[in-house]
């Protein structure tokens, strides 16, 4: 069988479909053309068709897709039929309001781990996690199984938590630090900076070209 590699991209548009299915299918819609899906999800037919025709064949001619169907598919390509347990490191402003955001939880995603240095912090329930000290990481992680690890601290100290991380058995990081991590191989890093969302708006709204 050959391998065919999967563009990143084209993974992040399988998600667009996912959530954009999960609405449709809450609305009890059963069937639905690509093209609608497309303009439901702001992205062209053919590149839909493209991008699950590296997964199989799905839809029936003529007809279109099951919703329910596809999404039970996209959502198995995507690993997101089973629950993934989280473990966050830095519980400031923003660790505070993922650990208390309920969407993580419908969509599969569970913290069961948060971590702190400061002590004013430790020990309080967030959410559904009590706050651990960072020397107790690797135990815990360990113990609860965490498999994606959540980093929300300074950049400065973004790469030696995500080092400890990865010393604990974790495979998965979410990185909100301002910084570019780097793991081992079988490590994957996802860095998530908003301000370069933000680079790209501010150039679409004062870029002729996007006029």
């Amino acid at each position: 069988m050959k391998f065919v590699k999967i563009p990143a991209i084209a993974i992040s548009r399988l998600s667009v479909y996912a959530r954009n299915l999960a609405l449709l299918d809450q609305k009890g819609v059963e069937v639905i053309s690509s093209v609608r899906l497309a303009e439901i999800c702001g992205i062209n037919p053919a590149q839909i068709r493209k991008d699950l025709a590296y997964f199989g064949e799905f839809g029936v001619r003529g007809v279109g897709y099951y919703v329910k169907e596809l999404l039970f598919e996209v959502r198995k390509i995507l690993g997101l039929d089973r629950e993934w347990r989280l473990g966050l490191v830095g519980v400031g402003n923003l660790g505070s309001a993922l650990l208390r955001h309920a969407h993580f939880m419908q969509q599969g995603y569970t913290f069961v781990a948060a971590f702190d240095k400061k002590a004013k912090i430790i020990g309080v329930q967030i959410g559904n996690v009590k706050v651990a000290p960072i020397e107790d990481m690797n135990r815990l992680i360990r113990k609860k199984g965490v498999e994606i690890g959540v980093i929300a601290v300074s950049p400065e100290l973004a790469q030696k938590v995500a080092d400890r991380l990865v010393a604990a058995g974790v495979r998965g990081i979410l990185n909100f630090a301002p910084v570019q991590l780097q793991g081992p191989p079988g490590v994957f890093i996802e860095n998530v900076d908003f301000t370069l969302k933000l680079d790209v708006l501010c150039y679409r709204l004062t870029s002729p070209i996007s006029r």
